[in-house]
């Protein structure tokens, strides 16, 4: 449910520092003291050899991909990567400051420079080794039966030692999205999808192979000779592989009545009485009366039988592997680096580890992010912005009001009940209205892998101390320097950081065309998420609950079938397609975001007489603008590995996939039918 990638379920001027960055400069690997600024629009990023009607993508972004090569410590570059990485480089600055001990700093300046300065001193890392992992191999070595793993597995998850045998957390009820209860979910794997472990072509088989090495050089630095290290590997692959095939598929997982079944806690003890419930919820201090949802049942009923059938000594090994392997990006480089070689190299492409200050500042913004954020904030996001923003959005909720009201194969019943949802929908522009404290954190200057494992256990505790408690509705699923933006459905709110309202992507400096075209479109990307396949089985509340007539959900779904039928005819790399089914609340997120941008900014534009810009009239500015935020280079195992496994559609498709189905498109470039950029039975939900 965001513009970008991610896990689911997750102006005053004198504020304003800007820096003249010439568009085919490079980010200097040296602390900004102020962020660059590039247009909304680049006409330097066109490529006007191509013909916008045959290959828009490439009209609007080819001169882009030239200038831009994929940095060697990137899996790929694009718009957003690009604005993020001179973010870390702004907050790199920041943090270099306060990392330097003086005595007027404030609690929160302590916090975040000391665990930078920890994390950046490099020698200390080195020099222990593994040894920070000792106290929790010793406590896997100690264990007596299988059964007394349960506590243990407790102490690991809440260390953010990874996910072993499975996923626990916190997470609104999808019944009665007022409460909070607890979440039980499939985990346990080393590779980035289920179908890793199952598919059977060459690629798939090539990556199993690569893991295995992978399983077997972590367990040899750990001390294991060769023999002992392959028979850990074909441990740790086997009871993966089991766990694998009992979890549910990414596109079986965007149906929320599959994940979600609520259960007592004696329920779930008959699924799987081999594991020792009671003791896990009194490790993680989660009452045992609470509620559940068990979201995968028949992973927990694998679960169950694997517990019975392996032997103790298989779960050690297995446990172990999630310790280390979970850890090996905080400890010394040599498993630092396997970690790298494996999930970055094999799996994505990047040549090259990205520098320790940014792997530090990253760290950084996950653990204390609103600290961290409240001086980005400062520094880079003044109201003006925030009020501009704020206006574009109720203008894209008014003209998703009057289509609602248009449609012509939705009943009136439903109309109302999509109205009284959009009427309920919440805006949450830049940063919390409140900042999360930190007081209760513990960070030790010279303890950087202390400060991981305490900052990850502070914030899985503040998630699971939301067990049993009214929802926060204020709450915030980003960081404010994150370059993205998202929509929940059971707070019915859109979220965008401050980070995502910087140019180019919002261009306070550029006229509205462009910037309904990127950000406006952005905004109804993730309003349309609220009316998309998964958003729209929520109701105005949050609860899953259909509201749908049943002959307007089949005209809904014959509207998607459409575009998952689009999308699935999409070569990606190879002979490897699209998932259209998996993409599918993206891609109806991008067409119906961008026909409400479109719509919104004509209605504010209505009065205004609006003329060419640098040979370009107001509409073909719209629809650049609407393409550039996705100017991108990707390398060929990134785009595979996305391909498997992200609900968003490559960028080049996102692009002309939605100017493929609008005729206000075809109208601006003059595009005749039968060009690839004209559809002959075009797309339209929203």
């Amino acid at each position: 449910m965001t513009r970008r990638s991610l896990p689911r379920w997750t102006l005053a001027a004198a504020l304003v520092l800007v820096a003249p960055l010439s568009p085919a400069a490079d980010t200097p690997d040296q602390p900004l003291k102020a962020l660059p600024y590039s247009p909304g629009l680049d006409l330097g990023n066109l490529d006007r050899s191509a013909d916008a009607c045959t290959d828009f993508y490439r009209f609007a972004c080819g001169g882009w991909q030239q200038k831009n090569p994929i940095p060697p410590d990137q899996s790929g570059w694009d718009v957003y990567s690009k604005l993020n990485d001179e973010n870390l480089h702004f907050l790199w600055g920041l943090l270099g400051d306060v990392a330097q001990p003086r005595a007027e700093r404030t609690p929160s300046e302590q916090k975040t420079g000391d665990y930078f300065a920890s994390c950046m001193d490099e020698a200390a890392i080195d020099a222990a080794g593994i040894g920070p992992l000792k106290p929790a191999l010793e406590r896997i070595a100690a264990l007596g039966t299988v059964k007394a793993a349960a506590p243990l597995v407790g102490v690991l998850h809440l260390a953010g030692a990874g996910d072993p045998l499975f996923r626990f957390g916190s997470e609104q009820d999808f019944a009665n999205s007022a409460q909070v209860i607890a979440s039980a979910d499939a985990g346990g794997l080393g590779l980035p999808d289920r179908d890793y472990y199952l598919k059977t072509d060459a690629k798939s088989k090539d990556i199993r192979a690569a893991y295995r090495a992978h399983i077997v050089r972590v367990f040899e630095l750990m001390g294991e000779s060769r023999p002992a290290a392959e028979a850990a590997a074909t441990t740790v692959t086997g009871i993966e592989t089991e766990l694998a095939k009992s979890s549910l598929t990414r596109e079986q997982r965007r149906d929320p009545y599959k994940v979600y079944h609520r259960m007592s806690l004696a329920q779930l003890r008959k699924i799987a009485p081999s594991f020792d419930w009671p003791a896990y919820l009194k490790a993680v201090a989660v009452p045992a009366g609470t509620p559940i949802n068990v979201a995968q049942p028949a992973f927990f009923r694998k679960l169950e039988r694997l517990l019975r059938q392996r032997p103790l000594a298989d779960w050690k090994t297995y446990l172990r592997w999630n310790v280390v392997n979970s850890q090996a990006p905080y400890l010394a480089q040599p498993y630092a680096q396997a970690y790298f070689d494996f999930y970055s190299t094999k799996l994505r492409g990047v040549e090259k580890m990205p520098p320790r200050w940014k792997r530090c500042v990253r760290w950084v913004d996950r653990d204390m992010g609103e600290a961290l954020g409240q001086v980005f904030v400062k520094h880079t996001f003044a109201p003006e912005t925030k009020e501009r923003a704020a206006t574009m959005a109720k203008a894209i909720e008014s003209a998703m009001h009057e289509r609602i009201a248009s449609l012509p194969w939705m009943s009136p019943k439903t109309k109302q009940a999509a109205q009284k949802k959009l009427a309920t929908l919440v805006n949450k522009i830049g940063y919390p209205e409140k900042w999360r404290d930190y007081s209760a954190l513990d960070v030790r200057r010279g303890d950087f892998f202390g400060n991981v494992e305490r900052g990850q256990a502070f914030e899985t505790r503040r998630q699971l101390d939301k067990v049993g408690k009214p929802v926060d509705r204020a709450e915030w699923g980003m960081t404010p320097p994150t370059v993205n933006a998202y929509y929940d459905a059971q707070l019915n709110s859109m979220n965008f950081p401050a980070g995502i309202l910087q140019p180019p992507l919002f261009d306070p400096k550029m006229d509205d065309a462009p910037n309904y075209g990127n950000t406006g479109s952005t905004i109804g990307h993730e309003l349309t998420h609220g009316f998309d396949d998964e958003g729209r089985q929520f109701d105005a509340e949050g609860n899953l609950k259909d509201w749908w007539g049943k002959k307007d959900a089949a005209e809904f779904n014959k509207r998607t079938a459409c575009i998952v039928e689009q999308y699935s005819g999409y070569t990606v790399i190879d002979d490897l397609k699209i998932n259209g089914r998996l993409t599918l609340g993206e891609d109806v997120a991008d067409l119906g975001g961008t026909v409400l941008a479109y719509m919104a900014w004509k209605a504010v534009t209505e009065n205004q007489r609006l003329a060419p810009v640098d040979g370009f009239t107001p509409e073909q500015r719209f629809f650049i603008g609407m393409a550039q935020w996705g100017c991108s280079n990707e390398r060929p195992q990134t785009l595979r590995l996305r391909t498997l496994t992200d609900p968003h559609s490559p960028n080049r498709y996102r692009v002309n996939g939605v100017v493929a189905n609008m005729p206000e498109f075809a109208r601006a470039f003059s595009c005749k039918p039968g060009q690839p950029m004209v559809r002959a039975k075009t797309c339209k939900v929203w």
